[in-house]
């Protein structure tokens, strides 16, 4: 198997080779459709008020246990994630960079367009729909193969040298992510246990059309 790929055609190229592998233009577009995507996602799930994701019942069961702001510790959780890349030996690139920057101003946006609805069923249709987006946001952003953000590239990571589905490895992260979260007292709700359940199959669908395979052989990662 070769590590520095994917099944479904990820490449771990370095950032000036993400940059130099061809179609560059329609890869940025792809990225920047695809976190704003991500940042719609995001608005849905929170506005539904049925649970956030297993991440946010993370960050905020560890808020309970540290002296530190929400978004202090989702930074720190960030830092922490990216060095588990390390020995995953997973690349960053624009797309790492892009991904910190601007997921949270895209979801700000969205979040002034979506009120919180009163009715159950509408909730319902907001978590349902920021699941699938999700989805597709992540195959589009991921599959410019510019670089992924600290989480998507844990999953990525763990796929391309275990050799497992990205449904698997996303569905086990989530649930461990949830498990943890929950044992620090971070609340879960029934959206949490849809998004953990269903976001790592759905995924793993769109990124079977959405993921933009290189022409390029990939360098080996050091």
């Amino acid at each position: 198997m070769n590590l520095n790929t994917s099944p479904l055609g990820l490449a771990n190229l370095g950032p000036l080779a993400q940059l130099r592998a061809g179609r560059l233009p329609e890869r940025l577009v792809r990225l920047l459709v695809g976190l704003y995507l991500y940042g719609i996602s995001n608005a849905l799930l929170m506005r539904s008020t049925l649970g956030g994701s297993p991440w946010v019942v993370f960050h905020e069961g560890a808020s309970r246990h540290l002296p530190l702001s929400l978004g202090t510790i989702m930074v720190l959780v960030a830092l922490v994630v990216l060095l588990l890349w390390i020995p995953l030996r997973q690349m960053p690139g624009l797309g790492t960079l892009a991904n910190t920057l601007l997921l949270g101003p895209f979801t700000d946006i969205n979040l002034q367009l979506f009120d919180a609805p009163e009715a159950l069923g509408l909730r319902w249709l907001y978590l349902l729909t920021g699941v699938v987006v999700c989805a597709i946001a992540t195959a589009l952003y991921v599959g410019a193969q510019l670089g992924t953000g600290p989480r998507d590239g844990l999953m990525t990571g763990f796929a391309r040298r275990a050799g497992w589905s990205i449904q698997r490895v996303r569905t086990c992260i989530e649930l461990v992510v949830l498990a943890l979260g929950f044992a620090l007292g971070g609340i879960a709700g029934v959206g949490t246990v849809v998004f953990a359940l269903c976001v790592g199959p759905i995924t793993q669908f769109f990124m079977r059309y959405l993921v933009l395979r290189l022409d390029v052989a990939p360098t080996p990662a050091q």
